[in-house]
Order: C-alpha cells, then sequence, then structure tokens
C-alpha cells in the first residue's frame, strides 16, 4: 500500500474571499457557449461579479448563470473565489456532479488544486418536461446520492474535504409532498428550495453560496444577528409567496429554505441542515464545514511526518517524546488556524480549553505496522435553536 496520511471521522461524539479558502466555492451548472470566451465543459475562475464580462457572460446570453452569480455576490460585495463551469442544458444534475463524467467535476475540483468547499449544482433547461416525484423532479434525489459518492471521493483522494448544495428543481410549492431527506446517510450534500422570482421552476441556490462564503465555517447561516439575507424582497413556492406556506414541513424534511421573523423584516435561511439524521454528528453545515477544516489542517501539519524516523521504545513501541510532539503539532496548528479565530467552541472561561485535543497511544508497535494511529477531536459550538421562555403575571404577595 502506498504510504499516506488516512484520516477517519469520528461519528456518535455530539448526540444528535481570497482572505479565507473556507468560502471557496465550486459551480456546476447548465449554459450556453458564448464565442471562444465561455466554453462549455471547461473551468473558470472568478473573484468578482464583473470577471463575468471578459468571459462575454450576460443576462441575455446566459439567464441563469447571471441570476446565479447576482445573488452569490450579492452576499459578498467584497467578492468570493468561484469556480466555474458550465454543461449543455441537455445534462441533469446527476451526471454533472457523477466524478466519471468526462470533462465534469473531477476534472473541476483538480483544476482547483482541491480549493473548493462548497459545489453547487443548479440546472435551467431551455426545454425540459421533469418527472415530478414527491413534489421535487425526480433528479434532484438521484443527484444526492451521486453527490455524496463524489464528495467523499474528494476527501479519500484528493484529501479536499467538501460538501455539495443541489438545487430543489421543480418544486410544487406544497411542502407536505416533499419526501424527507433526512432520513438517509448523506451527511456531505443539502438540497434547497425557493426562489425570489414567482412561478421559477428553479430555486435561488446562488444566495445560499454567497451565504455560505461570508460566512466562517461555524456560523449557522440562519443566524438572526447577521441580519436578513441581502437583497432579497419576496421569495416564493413556484407561484406563491413564502409566507402563504407551511415552511416548518418544508425545514422538517431537510430540505434548506427561506423564512421570515415576525418583527423583524427581510428574509433569513431557515437553518443548514444536510441530508442525514440529527443522529448524525454531521447533519448540519457547521459541523460538516468545522470538522472538514480540522481535516484539511490536520492533513497538511500530517503529511510533512510521512516516512520520517520515529523513535522507539525497546519493545518497538512509540515513544512518549515523539507522540508528545506530534500531539502539540497538530494541536496547535488547529488552535493558530480555528480557535484563535472563535471556530470552535471552546469554553472562554477555561484558559485550559483550546476547543481541541489530539492524542497518540504509545501502545502501538510501529515497527512491526508502520503505522500511527491518533485521534483527534475538535469541540463545536451549541446553537440556540429553540428559546423557550416560561412567561407569566408578577403579582405582589403578602
Amino acid at each position: 500500500m502506498l504510504p499516506r496520511v488516512f484520516i477517519q471521522f469520528l461519528n456518535g461524539a455530539l448526540g444528535q474571499v481570497e482572505a479565507s479558502e473556507d468560502g471557496v466555492v465550486g459551480v456546476l451548472t447548465t449554459g450556453v457557449t458564448v464565442s471562444t470566451t465561455f466554453v462549455l465543459n471547461t473551468t473558470y475562475k472568478l473573484t468578482k461579479f464583473d470577471d463575468l464580462t471578459p468571459l462575454g457572460i450576460t443576462q441575455g446570453n446566459n439567464p441563469g448563470i447571471w441570476k446565479l452569480m447576482t445573488d452569490l455576490y450579492s452576499q459578498n460585495p467584497n467578492g468570493a473565489e468561484v469556480w466555474l463551469k458550465g454543461f449543455a442544458n441537455t445534462v441533469n444534475m446527476t451526471d454533472m456532479v457523477t466524478r466519471t463524467t468526462v470533462n465534469g467535476v473531477q476534472e473541476m475540483l483538480q483544476t482547483a488544486n482541491g480549493r473548493i468547499r462548497t459545489l453547487i449544482v443548479h440546472r435551467t433547461p431551455v426545454t425540459y418536461t421533469p418527472t415530478i416525484t414527491a413534489g421535487l423532479d425526480a433528479e434532484v434525489i438521484t443527484a444526492i446520492a451521486q453527490a455524496q459518492i463524489t464528495a467523499n471521493w474528494a476527501v479519500d483522494t484528493l484529501k479536499a474535504p467538501l460538501f455539495v448544495a443541489i438545487s430543489g428543481l421543480y418544486f410544487s410549492g406544497v411542502g407536505s409532498a416533499l419526501t424527507a431527506i433526512n432520513t438517509g446517510t448523506n451527511n456531505r450534500v443539502c438540497v434547497m428550495v425557493g426562489d425570489t422570482v414567482s412561478g421559477s421552476n428553479g430555486c435561488a441556490i446562488g444566495l445560499l453560496a454567497g451565504k455560505i462564503a461570508a460566512v466562517p465555517v461555524q456560523r449557522n447561516i440562519g443566524r438572526v444577528k447577521d441580519g436578513a439575507v441581502l437583497g432579497v424582497t419576496t421569495a416564493y413556492y413556484a407561484a406563491t409567496k413564502l409566507e402563504s406556506n407551511d415552511v416548518t414541513v418544508v425545514h422538517d424534511g431537510g430540505y434548506i429554505t427561506l423564512r421570515t421573523h415576525v418583527g423583524r423584516s427581510g428574509y433569513y435561511f431557515v437553518d443548514g441542515p444536510l441530508a442525514a439524521p440529527t443522529t448524525d454528528d454531521y447533519s448540519q453545515i457547521t459541523a460538516r464545514r468545522t470538522v472538514d477544516k480540522a481535516f484539511r489542517i490536520a492533513y497538511t501539519t500530517l503529511v510533512n511526518e510521512m516516512l520520517d524516523e520515529v523513535s522507539v521504545t525497546d519493545k518497538g513501541k512509540i515513544s512518549v517524546a515523539y507522540a508528545k510532539s506530534i500531539e502539540s503539532k497538530v494541536e496547535n496548528a488547529i488552535i493558530n488556524s480555528m480557535t484563535a479565530n472563535g471556530e470552535l467552541g471552546n469554553d472562554p472561561g477555561d484558559q485550559n480549553d483550546t476547543g481541541v485535543s489530539c492524542w497518540i497511544n504509545t501502545d502501538q508497535n510501529i515497527v512491526a505496522t508502520g503505522q500511527v494511529n491518533v485521534t483527534l477531536k475538535v469541540k463545536p459550538y451549541g446553537y440556540a435553536k429553540y428559546i423557550v421562555v416560561s412567561l407569566g403575571f408578577k403579582t405582589l404577595t403578602a
């Protein structure tokens, strides 16, 4: 077996722009070629909305891409790193996100050199008759499974973890018709429904991509303190306003959508669920992004130790000095990159709580196996999703 660093994600522990590479987005969508400046099945890098101009992309020739990028950059007025690949209008989302598709997602991920953290899959077909299953285009469900496969490949092969956000196309607008997607094991995939255009068959997934790119890894996209989603004045499920629909049903099915808050103007994201049950530690975008960042830091730190000499005891086991050295390197790297930025849920009242712990069992015979098993854990934040208030009258007592 080729010498390598292999990191496995632990599960079951929770019980339920250029300045930051964490916001790098990849976009797979349909469109049309524009002369020689924008060619389908080719990867392009953007850092700002105006980068569409040299590509020749306009609202007239590629309205789907134009809207998606308008929404994305509306949440990032200072810019964001986006990798864009267009496909013919006949290509469905499942094929877009299938790794083996020629000049497809694999090429883009490799061209971006593993920088992509969030992958968006969208489609705006010109002429298309969808097969509606459970309130959505049936291909949304098949794309979920394929997206999980591709995301797992990115982790295992590229050592570049990411998650995939899929457009909930042709949503009927009836929340009760949706099939719940939070019962499977696709904890690297999410689906969004709802748009800012009445009667749309698509969704405003560019807003989701832009919001994710704009906030740190531990931040819930629905955080009220961040304010309403920028630039959104109305939101719709199909042809009816969002306010006329039962957003709770949509959320409970595991979908991402917009919502309103009484007493506040504008629209907010309801939450950030992935297509996995709440018992999965990685069923939320916040958890996924946090642990994926720790993965990347740990990999970068540990790959430097590959095939290095390891001091051992007279029984061929790892020395305490070596173990402590590696533990410190990993912990310090994560402390400097995450704890210092407030991305881990360490207790501010405990000066010894860094939010990360790395441990190497010295009872490992590395001489016999050539393997070092490392346990790395990072502490997440809790999120005030339900605030329960006991309210009553205060009366005078004798």
